[in-house]
Protein backbone atom coordinates (compact mmCIF):
# COMPACT_ATOMS: atom_id res chain seq x y z
CA UNK A 1 0.00 0.00 0.00
CA UNK A 2 1.46 3.32 -1.04
CA UNK A 3 1.63 6.39 1.14
CA UNK A 4 -1.12 8.09 -0.88
CA UNK A 5 -3.48 5.14 -0.44
CA UNK A 6 -2.74 5.02 3.26
CA UNK A 7 -3.37 8.75 3.58
CA UNK A 8 -6.66 8.44 1.68
CA UNK A 9 -7.72 5.56 3.92
CA UNK A 10 -6.92 7.57 7.05
CA UNK A 11 -8.89 10.55 5.74
CA UNK A 12 -11.91 8.33 5.07
CA UNK A 13 -11.65 6.80 8.54
CA UNK A 14 -11.44 10.21 10.21
CA UNK A 15 -14.37 11.52 8.17
CA UNK A 16 -16.51 8.54 9.24
CA UNK A 17 -15.52 8.88 12.89
CA UNK A 18 -16.61 12.52 12.94
CA UNK A 19 -20.16 11.42 12.04
CA UNK A 20 -20.54 9.47 15.30
CA UNK A 21 -22.86 11.42 17.62
CA UNK A 22 -21.02 12.28 20.82
CA UNK A 23 -23.98 12.74 23.18
CA UNK A 24 -25.18 9.09 23.10
CA UNK A 25 -21.62 7.89 23.67
CA UNK A 26 -21.17 10.24 26.62
CA UNK A 27 -24.50 9.12 28.09
CA UNK A 28 -23.44 5.47 27.72
CA UNK A 29 -20.15 6.13 29.53
CA UNK A 30 -22.05 8.05 32.20
CA UNK A 31 -24.47 5.18 32.84
CA UNK A 32 -21.67 2.58 32.97
CA UNK A 33 -19.57 4.71 35.34
CA UNK A 34 -22.60 5.43 37.54
CA UNK A 35 -23.24 1.69 37.81
CA UNK A 36 -19.63 1.05 38.74
CA UNK A 37 -19.70 3.82 41.36
CA UNK A 38 -22.89 2.47 42.94
CA UNK A 39 -21.45 -1.04 42.89
CA UNK A 40 -18.29 0.21 44.64
CA UNK A 41 -20.41 1.79 47.38
CA UNK A 42 -22.76 -1.16 47.89
CA UNK A 43 -20.33 -4.11 47.51
CA UNK A 44 -16.76 -2.89 48.25
CA UNK A 45 -15.63 -6.33 49.51
CA UNK A 46 -16.68 -7.92 46.22
CA UNK A 47 -14.74 -5.27 44.30
CA UNK A 48 -11.63 -6.06 46.36
CA UNK A 49 -12.09 -9.80 45.79
CA UNK A 50 -12.40 -9.19 42.03
CA UNK A 51 -9.19 -7.15 42.18
CA UNK A 52 -7.40 -9.92 44.08
CA UNK A 53 -8.55 -12.56 41.55
CA UNK A 54 -7.49 -10.41 38.62
CA UNK A 55 -4.02 -9.97 40.04
CA UNK A 56 -3.80 -13.72 40.74
CA UNK A 57 -4.47 -14.38 37.05
CA UNK A 58 -1.49 -12.25 36.06
CA UNK A 59 0.68 -14.04 38.62
CA UNK A 60 0.66 -11.36 41.31
CA UNK A 61 -0.40 -11.91 44.87
CA UNK A 62 -1.88 -9.01 46.78
CA UNK A 63 -2.72 -8.99 50.44
CA UNK A 64 -4.53 -6.15 52.10
CA UNK A 65 -2.93 -4.94 55.31
CA UNK A 66 -6.15 -3.57 56.74
CA UNK A 67 -9.39 -4.82 55.19
CA UNK A 68 -11.58 -2.21 56.96
CA UNK A 69 -9.41 0.58 55.51
CA UNK A 70 -9.58 -0.97 52.03
CA UNK A 71 -13.36 -1.23 52.24
CA UNK A 72 -13.61 2.38 53.44
CA UNK A 73 -11.32 3.59 50.65
CA UNK A 74 -13.24 1.61 48.02
CA UNK A 75 -16.52 3.17 49.17
CA UNK A 76 -14.83 6.58 49.09
CA UNK A 77 -13.67 5.96 45.51
CA UNK A 78 -17.27 5.07 44.60
CA UNK A 79 -18.55 8.32 46.09
CA UNK A 80 -15.81 10.32 44.36
CA UNK A 81 -16.71 8.70 41.04
CA UNK A 82 -20.36 9.65 41.47
CA UNK A 83 -19.43 13.22 42.47
CA UNK A 84 -17.16 13.46 39.42
CA UNK A 85 -20.04 12.24 37.22
CA UNK A 86 -22.40 14.83 38.65
CA UNK A 87 -19.90 17.64 38.06
CA UNK A 88 -19.22 16.35 34.56
CA UNK A 89 -22.92 16.09 33.72
CA UNK A 90 -23.50 19.66 34.93
CA UNK A 91 -20.65 20.78 32.66
CA UNK A 92 -22.05 18.82 29.71
CA UNK A 93 -25.57 20.14 30.21
CA UNK A 94 -24.35 23.72 30.54
CA UNK A 95 -22.43 23.35 27.28
CA UNK A 96 -24.89 21.10 25.44
CA UNK A 97 -24.73 23.19 22.27
CA UNK A 98 -21.25 21.75 21.68
CA UNK A 99 -22.63 18.21 21.35
CA UNK A 100 -25.64 18.90 19.14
Amino acid sequence: MSNKQLLDLMEILIARLTRIPTLPILISFYIIALGIGIFMIIKPALILEMQRRFYAKINWKIEFISMPKEIRNTRLMGWLLIIFLIVTSVFILSHKAIFL
